[in-house]
């Protein structure tokens, strides 16, 4: 498994939280957690940015992916609103979790819960070429739905 440093700096209101980590052997994100004063409740159908504490160096060619925890969403319907968040690797100002919640009931998030998770990984960038025609496939323009659901 290929392995990069990535650079973390606390922030006041990180002062007092786990780093981000890695939960078991097997896993590709780390876990961030929110750091609040106390706790923020979050209604049902609301959406807030709940503060990491953190700010990050993420080498160039890589990025950081902000994606929801599963156990939340499957439990209370919290996500991230704009998954998967992208933290670029020019970015040092602080991580920020657009969280929402989807479930029925409101959902208490507290100082150093786990509220996402964050996955780095490759990214390239695209030559963008302008052309008349592109070349053909056998979908062709086919989209939303157009192969059904068997």
């Amino acid at each position: 498994m290929e392995r990069i440093t990535v650079k973390i700096r606390r922030l006041d209101e990180g002062i007092g939280i786990p780093l981000p980590s890695y939960e078991s052997d097997g896993s590709s994100g780390i876990d961030l957690r929110a750091a609040i004063k106390d706790q923020v409740m979050l209604k049902s159908g609301e959406i807030k940015l709940i503060p990491t504490g953190l700010a990050v160096s993420i080498p160039r060619g890589y990025e950081g992916q902000i994606r929801p925890r599963s156990g939340l969403a499957l439990k209370y319907g919290i996500g991230v609103a704009n998954s998967p968040g992208t933290i670029d690797s020019d970015y040092r100002g602080e991580i920020g979790i657009i969280v929402i919640n989807w479930g029925k009931r409101s959902f208490t998030i507290r100082r150093g819960d786990r509220i996402a998770q964050m996955v780095v990984t490759k990214v390239c960038w695209a030559d963008i070429i302008e052309v008349d025609d592109l070349d053909s496939t056998p979908r062709g323009e086919g989209g939303f739905g157009h192969s059904g659901i068997k």
